[in-house]
């Protein structure tokens, strides 16, 4: 449970998500909980459409609010911070950015990163790229030697996953950010598993790029996640993967030439996922509002005396028990996941399930009845723990 010296969150918050009227949830590594002003974010676009029938102006200021929580999020300007829909747009429009027909072909990878980002670097392979994973080691964490031994001279860009989706262990981003600095490599970091729920703080880490979304723990829905890029070190690289939001005057409306803006904006792309915009800025400004060391802080708690509940029950946990080592996320080996997750629904207690682990994923608005509830059920549910 969280120290009597944190605040409790949830004593104060967890009345602003209905979804606990009725269930257990900890499932935010997914899809963060619907606050209630998330919700009226939703029901305000619906209003401009009835009331307004198009509203433009209003949802181009959308995505500059969205650019400007995101902005105060991570203490960083406004002008570094691309809004796209998916973390996918946001890594592809990098990827076809980069130039691999010089010496710098090599992308590096480890095997816990998420398909997406895989994908995408590996589809690289066709414009010339060449793609390494560092292994794992036997308990999962990523091999940090063998890591920092790819990262070369032809080395174009690293790309980090900072919280493994899988089995919510987290990567030391420091040595992998130097050692690619000192030979003259781009470092991307994949937060998607960490913003909100872990403090990152990228003037002091300085990546060229971080990428993340808003539907997990920053509270919003599907189709608005973000890049930042850092001008110092990534302003000469102009992505071929594009759209008239892109554009350096998106109402000149040219289409005779290419005319990308000279900020991170260039890195967006077509018409934006206006709908989610509102219920994004909404979720960014509760978390912006409580403050990430809070969060975390808390969540820690909760995250703790889940631990120790499970693991009085027998529990194999993979994820590691080291703070430094893991995320919100704890995962819990399963003999059957997708079983597991329906099983634990039955009592309900919602939480979701990967490479053989049901996932389990606290927030702050979490508190001890979900701990007890989620012990509960994993002793009525035994016999499905490996």
């Amino acid at each position: 449970m969280p120290s009597e010296s944190v605040p409790n969150l949830a004593d104060k918050y967890r009345k602003e998500f209905s979804v606990f009227q009725n269930l257990h949830y900890l499932n935010s590594c997914s899809q963060g909980a619907l606050a209630n002003s998330v919700k009226r974010g939703l029901a305000e676009y619906v209003e401009t459409m009835e009331i307004h029938g198009s509203s433009w102006g209003e949802w181009a200021g959308y995505q500059e609010r969205a650019r400007e929580s995101v902005s105060t999020f991570f203490a960083v300007p406004k002008h570094e911070v691309a809004i796209t829909t998916s973390v996918s747009a946001a890594i592809s429009a990098v990827a076809s950015a980069l130039d691999f027909t010089g010496v710098r072909k090599k992308i590096v990878l480890t095997e816990n990163d998420f398909p997406t980002s895989g994908q995408i670097w590996h589809a690289q392979e066709i414009r010339g790229a060449t793609v390494v994973h560092a292994p794992a080691n036997p308990d999962g964490t990523v091999n940090m030697g063998a890591l920092l031994e790819m990262i070369d001279t032809e080395t174009a860009l690293v790309c980090i996953s900072h919280i493994c989706f899988r089995n919510g262990i987290r990567t030391e981003l420091e040595p992998i950010i130097e050692a690619a600095k000192k030979v003259g490599a781009l470092v991307m970091i994949d937060a998607y598993q960490s913003v909100g729920s872990v403090p990152i703080d990228i003037n002091e880490l300085r990546p060229d790029f971080l990428v993340g979304g808003t539907l997990k723990y920053l509270l919003g829905v599907p189709g608005t996640a973000f890049l930042y890029a850092r001008s110092e070190t990534t302003s000469e690289l102009i992505p071929t993967t594009t759209g008239w939001f892109a554009a350096r005057d998106i109402f000149t409306m040219g289409i005779h030439e290419y005319d990308p803006a000279t900020d991170a904006r260039r890195f967006e792309s077509g018409t934006p996922a206006v709908p989610s915009l509102y219920p994004a800025v909404a979720g960014l400004e509760i978390i912006n509002s409580i403050g990430i060391n809070d969060i975390y802080a808390y969540v820690s708690g909760i995250h703790n005396a889940i631990r120790e509940g499970l693991e009085s029950l027998g529990a194999s946990i993979v994820t590691p028990r080291d703070p430094i080592k893991h995320g919100a996320m704890l995962a819990i080996a399963s003999r059957d996941q997708n079983a597991h997750v329906a099983a634990l629904e039955e009592y309900k207690v919602i939480t979701s399930c990967r490479d053989g682990n049901v996932r389990i994923s606290p927030h702050f608005y979490n508190d001890d009845s979900d701990v007890e509830a989620v012990v509960s059920a994993f002793a009525k549910t035994r016999e499905l723990l490996a």
